[in-house]
């Protein structure tokens, strides 16, 4: 079942410690359309389903990537796309936004969703994989 918009942005909020919800929605969008770019077919489906609807479609209607980005140059797409963001305050921007997602869904799923992306994803998810 899929979080409600205002609780999965209050978990976002928390975690950014964000001053307002707006600031925790923009980045939400953000993060939420890049991850969407670097996944594919019933991986993206699935997951979209356990996010709040107008998220589910940030993730859906991302137009997809050529190469999924390692997570480094992730992070700096993020910051290129959040107004006033540097690449160490996007770093708590998608960690806040990409753990809130997790927490969204199981770890079966989240095992489905990391197979798709490139090594190191895991730390942005909050969810540090044994090697």
């Amino acid at each position: 079942m899929a979080l409600r918009w205002e609780a999965f942005l209050d978990q976002v909020t928390e975690r950014g410690e964000y001053g307002s919800r707006q600031e925790a929605e923009r980045a939400t969008r953000v993060v939420l359309a890049l991850l969407g770019a670097h996944l594919v077919g019933q991986v993206r489906a699935h997951l979209a389903a356990r996010l709040p609807e107008g998220f589910a479609l940030i993730l859906l209607n991302s137009l997809q990537s050529a190469e999924p980005l390692p997570p480094e140059r992730f992070l700096r797409a993020a910051a290129a796309w959040i107004e006033g963001a540097t690449e160490t305050t996007a770093a708590w921007d998608v960690s806040a936004v990409l753990s809130t997602v997790a927490d969204a869904t199981d770890d079966d799923l989240l095992h489905e969703v990391l197979l798709q992306l490139p090594a190191g994803y895991d730390l942005l998810f909050g969810r540090p994989q044994p090697i």
